[in-house]
C-alpha cells in the first residue's frame, strides 16, 4: 500500500484497495491482492498489466470518451472537485481512479464546474493540451452551455437577458455587487405552471452560481434553493441542470453538441397536484 500511494498520490485509499481485490496491481509481473505484502526497493510495481479495463464509475453516466476527452452527466449532490470538506467522493477523483487504470496511465483535467447541487453535462480532457484549448473556448465565451431549471413563480416575460455583476464575499457566497464581474444569461419560457416556470437558460458568461443569483434578485428562485430564498424543495434537490454542452473538439475541430434531458420528476413542479 506504500509503494502505491506513493506511485498514485491522488487515488483515495478505497480506490487502491479496489484496485488490490480486482487483480490489477502486480508485483514483478504477478498479480498482488494483499496491501500488506512486503515489497522491495528493486520490485517493479504495475497497475493494469492485461486485466480486463476498469469499469465506469457507477455513480456518473459516461456520454462520451475520446482520446483527448470525457463528456459525463453528473448527478445531483456530487462535487466536481475536492474542496476543505470534502477531497474523496468527487467526480474528479472517480475519474482520476478510472484513468489511472489504463495503460499508459491517464489521468483527467479540469476545464469547468458545476456545482455540488447542479445535474448534467461536464467535460474533462484527457491531456495538457486539450485542456488549454478548451478553457480557451470556454474564456473566449465560444463554448454552448444551456441549462433547465425550474423557478418559483409565473415568469411574465417569454424571453429576457439576465445582466448583473456579481462578487464573492469571504464565507463564499455569491452576490449581486455594484463592482462586481459582468454575469450574463439569457431565458426562455418553456411552460408555466400553476406557481413554477420550467426556463431554458444559456450562458452568456461563466461565473460561478451566476444563474442561481440571478433568478433569485428576479424574484423566481430555482425551486430548492434554499442558499437564495426559495422557500419550497419539492424534489429534495435543486431543480437546476445543465441540459446542453457544445464545443469545438480540441484536436480534429470538429463541432461537438451534447444534449442530456432533464429530470422527469422536474415535470411535476409546480401543477399543483
Amino acid at each position: 500500500m506504500e509503494r502505491l500511494r506513493a506511485s498514485f498520490p491522488e487515488a483515495s485509499g478505497t480506490s487502491l484497495r479496489q484496485w488490490l481485490r480486482d487483480g490489477r496491481v502486480r508485483v514483478n509481473g504477478t498479480v498482488v491482492r494483499d496491501g500488506r505484502a512486503a515489497v522491495g526497493p528493486r520490485d517493479a510495481v504495475a497497475l493494469g498489466g492485461q486485466a480486463s479495463r476498469v469499469p465506469f464509475p457507477s455513480a456518473l453516466r459516461l456520454v462520451h470518451e475520446d482520446a483527448d476527452l470525457l463528456v459525463i452527466d453528473k448527478p445531483p449532490g456530487l462535487l466536481t472537485i475536492a474542496t476543505d470538506r470534502e477531497r474523496e467522493r468527487t467526480a474528479y477523483r472517480m475519474l482520476w481512479s478510472y484513468l489511472a487504470a489504463e495503460r499508459p496511465t491517464r489521468r483527467p483535467f479540469i476545464v469547468h464546474r458545476l456545482d455540488r447541487d447542479t445535474s448534467g453535462l461536464l467535460v474533462f480532457a484527457k491531456t495538457p493540451a486539450a485542456k488549454r484549448k478548451l478553457q480557451e473556448q470556454f474564456e473566449a465565451r465560444a463554448v454552448e452551455r444551456v441549462y433547465v431549471a425550474v423557478v418559483e413563480g409565473r415568469v411574465t416575460q417569454d424571453r429576457a437577458t439576465l445582466i448583473a455583476h456579481l462578487a464573492q464575499d469571504r464565507g463564499l457566497r455569491v452576490h449581486a455587487a455594484r463592482e462586481g464581474r459582468e454575469a450574463i444569461t439569457r431565458s426562455r419560457v418553456l411552460a408555466r405552471r400553476q406557481d413554477a416556470t420550467l426556463l431554458e437558460l444559456s450562458l452568456g458568461t461563466g461565473r460561478r452560481q451566476q444563474i442561481r443569483v440571478q433568478l433569485s434578485d428576479l424574484g423566481h428562485p430555482i425551486a430548492g434553493d434554499t442558499l437564495h430564498g426559495s422557500t419550497r424543495n419539492p424534489l429534495r434537490r435543486l431543480c437546476l441542470h445543465a441540459t446542453r454542452l457544445g464545443f469545438v473538439h480540441p484536436s480534429t475541430g470538429a463541432a461537438m453538441r451534447f444534449e442530456s434531458p432533464p429530470p422527469a420528476a422536474f415535470a411535476r413542479v409546480g401543477r399543483g397536484v
